[in-house]
């Protein structure tokens, strides 16, 4: 599966198969919540939400494989992220795209 965040893949000619996507709902538990809570007094990177964000961005990207390979997709085109708190150290990721086959 090739994964582009543009509109076309040079050389080729793509049927449009619809759009794609995947999310999730990530969060961490209760004492890295609260470690990271501390960290944000002081400043510097808050990596526990790094990695959270890190792994909702696979996970979300990998759902939306899994939808375009349902669909018979060689390929997945201008690919776009978007993230949404949705509560105290809890973040929505979505990844979507449009779905190609090659002609």
């Amino acid at each position: 599966m090739i994964l582009v965040n543009t509109d076309y893949i040079a050389g080729k000619d793509l049927e449009m198969l619809g759009l794609v996507k995947g999310s999730t709902i990530q969060s961490k538990h209760m004492g890295k919540d609260i470690a990271q809570g501390f960290k944000s007094l002081v400043g510097g990177e808050l990596t526990s939400y790094n990695e959270m964000m890190s792994e909702a961005r696979d996970l979300a990207t990998s759902r939306m494989i899994a939808e375009a390979e349902a669909l018979g997709a060689d390929a997945v085109v201008n690919i776009r992220y978007a993230s949404a708190a949705v509560m105290q150290g809890a973040a929505e990721v979505m990844a979507y795209g449009t779905a190609v086959r090659f002609r």
